[in-house]
């Protein structure tokens, strides 16, 4: 019987920290890169290689500039094509982040109001009291409870704002104001897979995502020995809750703008980061689109993504350092093990790495 694999990703997560010349970062800025990202990039390769994980990719974010990035291992095993921070992956339920900004842009526009029940956007649910509100933080059901398919209903409130496909949508005021260049809204937009969907894009944007889509990361299934096969992805078009291809370095672009204030109001961001209140006034694990908790006295704002078999994904913030992580992988290892579906990315090992490094 194999043993829990959160267990030994943890044991070896506490072997590389504990000895560590590790020199606490301070609040509002990083260690000199002499000091930080030489121990991450080693540590990040360790838990790669335990956790089987094929290939990933990661960068480091702080007030709105790359700082770091690396690949690591191979997009696609067979043809020996190592990672980059230019490796197109799914991202999975990262997509999400992305969904709540266009809701919050058409909230601060006033064409919604957080707290509409869905039905006023054609919406069919069979509580009526469900509003945008509890399903942009995760409490349609009166308490916290992590469902990207309830969230993938705000694709329908999005189109009501934006009365065209959502795909669409994001393509125009995200991907491409923000110059995302290696970033495809679905892969149903691969070349002779695009259909009616032809009409929606210029020719050039649209050669650009098949292009994209043909380089994506190949996914693979892991097993109990580490032993890697290709898997298939059944994912095709973008939902507010995944379909997302992205790159490190893209979302990189995306969070800046987000951290900069080019997307959202910061009054719209403090609410969105802010925990909700739950059935009971307690505090829920989740602001509006991204969950959110504390950690040593700082605000962790953060998302992950996971397609069983096929790829992974985290994006951590500490907003008061205006400091981000992304990681990307061609399998399902980020995410897995850890059950981060309860709100809480301590549970992480590839988390609580960088919140070592850096508090």
């Amino acid at each position: 019987m194999h043993s829990d694999p959160r267990r030994w990703l943890v044991a070896i997560a506490i072997a590389l920290l504990v000895g560590a010349a590790v020199v606490p970062a301070q609040h509002g800025a990083l260690v000199a890169p002499s000091g930080f990202f030489p121990n991450l990039e080693a540590y990040l390769e360790s838990l790669r290689l335990q956790a089987g994980i094929p290939g990933m990719s990661a960068a480091v974010v702080q007030d709105g500039e790359i700082v770091w990035e690396r690949g690591f291992g191979f997009q696609n095993v067979a043809a020996r094509v190592r990672a980059t921070p230019d490796t197109p992956y799914l991202v999975g339920d990262v997509t999400a982040t992305l969904a709540a900004v266009l809701v919050l842009q058409c909230v601060e526009e006033r064409r919604l109001s957080l707290d509409d029940p869905l039905g006023m956007y054609g919406i069919s649910v069979e509580d009526r009291a469900v509003t945008v509100r509890k399903l942009l933080s995760h409490t349609s059901t009166g308490t916290f409870s992590y469902s990207p398919e309830r969230f993938s209903q705000l694709t329908a409130v999005v189109e009501w704002c934006v009365p065209q496909p959502y795909a669409k949508t994001v393509s125009h005021r995200l991907l491409n104001r923000l110059a995302m260049r290696d970033s495809v809204p679905g892969t149903n937009l691969a070349a002779g897979n695009s259909g009616p969907l032809e009409e929606l894009y210029d020719p050039a944007d649209l050669d650009r995502y098949r292009a994209v889509v043909e380089r994506i990361a190949v996914p693979y299934k892991v097993d109990g020995r580490g032993r890697v096969e290709p898997s298939d992805v059944t994912v095709a078009g973008i939902s507010a809750a995944a379909g997302l291809v992205s790159t490190v370095r893209d979302l990189a672009r995306f969070e800046a703008a987000v951290d900069s204030g080019l997307l959202l109001r910061d009054d719209t961001l403090a609410a969105a980061w802010s925990p909700t209140g739950g059935r009971d006034g307690a505090a829920v694990p989740a602001g509006l689109g991204w969950f959110v908790q504390p950690h040593r006295g700082e605000r962790v704002v953060w998302h992950f993504g996971h397609l069983p078999n096929a790829y992974s994904s985290l994006v951590l913030k500490l907003p008061e350092r205006r400091l981000t992580f992304i990681l990307l992988a061609n399998s399902d290892g980020l995410s897995a093990p850890f059950q981060l579906g309860s709100g809480d990315v301590t549970r992480s090992v590839f988390a609580t790495l960088f919140l070592r490094l850096a508090s």
